[in-house]
């Protein structure tokens, strides 16, 4: 079952954490911007620790396909 959810009624279509209105790009950027995963969660509480990671795998998988 995916984390990540895409609805154009939601955030205007923006992949967003399931359950949430916290969109997957604010976790690349804390990461990309040297914060931790824990940081994130705490920025974020709505999304839990197993989510961000299954994100992350989610993206990982959807970029190796696409190689």
């Amino acid at each position: 079952m995916s984390v990540i959810h895409k609805d154009p009624e939601t955030m205007n279509g923006e992949p967003v954490f399931v359950g949430t209105r916290v969109p997957l790009h604010n976790l690349f950027d804390a990461l990309e911007h040297g914060r931790s995963l824990e940081e994130f969660i705490e920025s974020f509480p709505t999304v839990t620790r197993p989510e961000a990671i299954a994100a992350l795998k989610e993206a990982k998988a959807a970029l190796l396909d696409k190689l």
